[in-house]
């Protein structure tokens, strides 16, 4: 499988290119248009919660999920967290177990909902499977990040867009990772006045690790951006960037020679945890990771109009 970076006119103002490919964006709007007049949502007996997003990668789901579900343990409910099994998908499988035990992965969602159903859990976590138009869900929280929001509007391929703004006139939650866009707010509440804003952010845990050294910094993530300015804003040194594409494996030998570039130039590698659990295997000492924990902004209001979809 051939794998590629994001295309960077996604994030810019329509252009050439988006031109380019708009006629094929309505030929993949046309084809979700009918896959929702076709498919019949099916009903399940517990609460369902989507956490999805519609900007292609890159938006917090996983972080958001293994949160909420963490936080839904804490008020006495029994969650777990259902993933779709995508082959190159494994770091985000691993990331969320080491975070939080229960998780189902399976290749069809409506299989592992009926394994919910017979299982003692009483509340499912969607991380992703809002574009799922087979299931009913209780509430659908749907996921930004304030550098990206919706790039340039437009749907793929002339686009990030998996579908249009407007389809959170169905959705109940926005979440924000990052700084606040008064803009894009506005935008939102003109499609949808009920639905409710929140915003989030990543806090390091584990700075000291890194401070006062030079930082070889590696990203293999929708938004590596996103990464490397997380350890920028907490005045950490990155001497040197390098870029993969998301759920990029790294073999052996190519992480090797990026770890005898780092000791030859006196470098700390530092990288994604998701991107930590692809290169674990190889045991390699010098290689470390950002811990972050996920803070929610005006948590009890969060977790109370979350409660309000089940209780």
């Amino acid at each position: 499988m051939i794998k590629i970076n994001k295309p960077k006119f996604w994030d810019k103002q329509i252009g050439f290119l988006s031109i380019l490919f708009f006629p094929l964006s309505l030929v993949f709007l046309f084809l979700i248009f009918l896959k929702k007049k076709i498919i019949k949502e099916k009903k399940f007996k517990f609460p369902i919660i989507c956490i999805g997003n519609i900007y292609t990668g890159g938006t917090g789901k996983t972080p958001a999920s293994v949160f909420l579900a963490k936080e839904l343990s804490r008020m006495g409910k029994k969650p777990v967290i259902l993933r779709k099994y995508y082959k190159h998908h494994n770091d985000e499988y691993h990331l969320i177990k080491n975070h939080f035990k229960n998780l189902i992965v399976t290749k069809n969602r409506l299989i592992g909902l009926k394994e919910v159903e017979n299982s003692d859990y009483d509340i499912a976590i969607l991380d992703d499977g809002l574009q799922d138009y087979k299931i009913k869900k209780n509430q659908k929280i749907v996921c930004f990040n304030s550098n990206q929001l919706d790039g340039n509007g437009l749907v793929l391929p002339a686009g990030p867009l998996r579908e249009t703004l407007y389809t959170l006139k169905n959705a109940d939650i926005v979440l924000i990772n990052g700084y606040k866009v008064q803009d894009f707010e506005n935008k939102i509440l003109n499609i949808n006045k009920k639905i409710e804003i929140f915003y989030s952010s990543y806090k390091p845990t584990n700075l000291e690790e890194f401070k006062n050294k030079k930082l070889l910094a590696i990203a293999g993530i929708g938004n590596p951006e996103n990464f490397f300015q997380t350890i920028e804003k907490n005045n950490l040194d990155i001497s040197k960037k390098i870029i993969f594409p998301d759920h990029y494996e790294f073999s052996r030998n190519e992480i090797q020679n990026i770890v005898d570039e780092a000791k030859s130039n006196n470098y700390q590698i530092i990288m994604t945890e998701k991107d930590y659990f692809k290169v674990n295997k190889y045991k390699l000492e010098t290689v470390n990771y950002l811990k972050v924990t996920l803070e929610i902004n005006e948590k009890e209001k969060f977790l109370s109009k979350v409660k309000s979809s089940y209780a």
